[in-house]
């Protein structure tokens, strides 16, 4: 019974996404949230590439799961589509949407990523480019937040972790507690 209320918050944040599809280009609306944040600007500059994720879903109650569609850009150029799925077990316990980018250092990370098979660690983590209570929020880790939108005196302080920096940026919700879990992504060249 617990996996089928996981399964509906998933679909519920998943059609969040799917409404905000509805947007003219929810793509073009997310990397503007992101190049908001003078934090970012680095990035936007300097890398080989990134991922986008307008909305990923992510709902939990022991055992959890997140779910995405993106689109991934080299050169100012989409060149395929992405998905991310995650699993996660331990304390935890909501639900929540929210938006990701993820840089990426060189070639090597960019075509690492493209695989088609790539995973991030349990233990990896994202910075939230948020107004909260949290300023960090891992991508299977300890999560706890609240927003309003993107804060321009925020500076992340990250770095490249196996050449990729992954931001997000939370759309709604609320998810508290710590799990062990990693996001998976696949890629499909247009």
């Amino acid at each position: 019974m617990k996996f089928f209320s996981i399964l509906s918050m998933v679909l519920v944040f998943t059609g969040m996404g799917i409404a905000r599809a509805g947007e003219e280009n929810p793509y073009t609306e997310t990397i503007s949230i992101f190049k908001s944040s003078p934090a970012l600007m680095y990035y936007f500059k300097n890398s080989y590439g990134y991922a986008v994720f307008p909305t990923i879903g992510k709902a939990g109650y022991v055992i959890g799961g997140s779910y995405g569609q993106g689109e991934v850009f080299q050169n100012g150029e989409v060149k395929g589509s992405t998905t991310m799925i995650a699993g996660s077990i331990g304390f935890q316990v909501g639900a929540q949407a929210f938006s990701e980018i993820i840089f990426f250092e060189d070639k090597r990370a960019y075509n690492e990523f493209i695989s088609g098979n790539f995973e991030f660690g349990a233990n990896a983590e994202a910075v939230a480019i948020t107004v909260g209570a949290q300023a960090q929020a891992g991508t299977g880790g300890t999560n706890a937040e609240a927003t309003s939108g993107p804060r321009s005196d925020v500076q992340a302080e990250t770095d490249y972790i196996y050449g990729m920096a992954p931001f997000i940026h939370t759309v709604g919700g609320l998810m508290l507690g710590a799990s062990v879990g990693g996001q998976k992504f696949t890629f499909e060249a247009f």
